[in-house]
């Protein structure tokens, strides 16, 4: 099944399954995928499946949308074409591959099997690029739950990224590096907080009992 890997500045925010005959992409919230940045169009694209083929279209967005670099009103997508809408990265993948998603509404990861797909740079300055990450892992960790609907629900970060909150209100993402973990702010209007302190765009190293606010919900980082 056809799917759209979402990535920013080299991190994976969100994955995106392609079901429908029109998946529509912009800043409004009824948009199949929402991007809260005012570099995207209310109404910016919408991705259109005619069987086996995959079509992207323009809808006369203020910033426009490019494909493998180059300007494109409409354009059919082949497995691995890159779209950019403002500076968001949109990977299109069509071929099927094992999702690994953990099926929370508050947790959602990005598997290291995943095709190409684009992560943060290590602590080493390894420029950031395609792939799973190394050998090189640290300790387990996982995020407790600790308010809301799914209090009390624990999941592992064994993925690359797993982004956290509620996407078009507010998301944040914590990336696996080889040093330990980092969270940083990714998008929405309400800024998430690290033991009461805001949690901007730059990555936050995480360490054990850490507290994480975000969308109105309390959760935990715990590292073994």
């Amino acid at each position: 099944m056809p799917k759209m890997i979402v990535s920013i500045d080299g991190v994976v925010i969100k994955e995106v399954q392609l079901t429908k005959d029109r998946t529509t992409l912009g800043r409004r919230p009824y948009n199949d995928v929402v991007i809260d940045n005012l570099a995207i169009s209310g109404e910016h694209a919408v991705f259109q499946m005619a069987g086996s083929d995959v079509f992207i279209e323009d809808l006369n967005s203020t910033n426009g949308t490019y494909v493998n670099g180059k300007a494109a009103k409409k354009q059919q997508l082949n497995n691995g074409d890159t779209v950019e809408v403002g500076k968001y990265k949109i990977k299109f993948v069509s071929e099927a591959v094992n999702e690994g998603f953990e099926k929370t509404m508050m947790v959602k990861s990005m598997p290291t099997s995943a095709p190409a797909p684009l992560r943060a740079a290590p602590a080493s300055g390894t420029p950031s690029g395609f792939g799973p990450t190394t050998t090189s892992a640290p300790a387990q960790a996982s995020i407790k739950v600790l308010s809301g609907a799914a209090s009390g629900r624990e999941v592992p970060l064994t993925k690359v990224v797993t982004t956290i909150g509620k996407p078009g209100v507010a998301v944040a993402a914590i990336t696996r590096r080889q040093h330990g973990f980092v969270v940083h702010h990714v998008e929405g209007a309400g800024n998430p907080s690290l033991n009461g302190a805001p949690i901007g765009t730059d990555p936050v190293s995480l360490k054990n009992g850490d507290l994480i606010e975000l969308a109105g919900t309390q959760m935990q980082f715990v590292q073994s």
